[in-house]
């Protein structure tokens, strides 16, 4: 059961990094010269965030509070509750913003596409991309940091004072 559950973590781990380097791959790289390019670009979005990233984040969270339950010691351990504070941040960060993001560029490329307030439009969607590119990196960033937190397992421990008199 305890190497399932850390097999199944570490797995999801990958992919859910793997899946933010993706993400990020295709928002820097993908053609977007013309309306139906970015459309294309924001499916292929979409279907990371619906098929490796979300289900990946999940999958980490689950298997790493379950690993609490399985692992009393972990239980006892800042490092762990560290853990599972980041986790539970990011999957709130993940389907909150990371994915209304990209729903709101897309409406902002259609509104484009149809022709309506082109200048109005076009601003929108530049603060969108800042604003996802933002997001983007705060995400990677914990989830380098839950990585640190498991590989290294600090202590977390304040450090104690001496009350005796010098």
């Amino acid at each position: 059961m305890r190497q399932g559950m850390k097999f199944l973590h570490t797995l999801s781990s990958c992919g859910l990094l793997g899946a933010l380097v993706a993400y990020t791959l295709v928002l820097w790289k993908a053609p977007q010269a013309s309306v139906t390019q970015y459309a294309d670009m924001r499916e292929v979005i979409s279907l990371i965030c619906r098929f490796v990233l979300v289900p990946s984040l999940g999958i980490s969270l689950v298997t790493g509070l379950l690993a609490m339950l399985v692992h009393r010691t972990y239980q006892q351990k800042r490092w762990a509750w560290a853990k599972a504070v980041l986790g539970l941040s990011m999957f709130e960060s993940t389907l909150a913003v990371t994915q209304s993001k990209a729903v709101e560029a897309a409406g902002f490329a259609a509104r484009i596409a149809q022709g309506g307030d082109q200048t109005t439009a076009k601003a929108l969607l530049a603060e969108t991309l800042t604003s996802e590119w933002n997001v983007l990196f705060a995400l990677t960033a914990l989830c380098f940091a839950q990585t640190a937190l498991g590989i290294w397992r600090p202590r977390l421990e304040f450090r104690r004072q001496s009350s005796s008199p010098a």
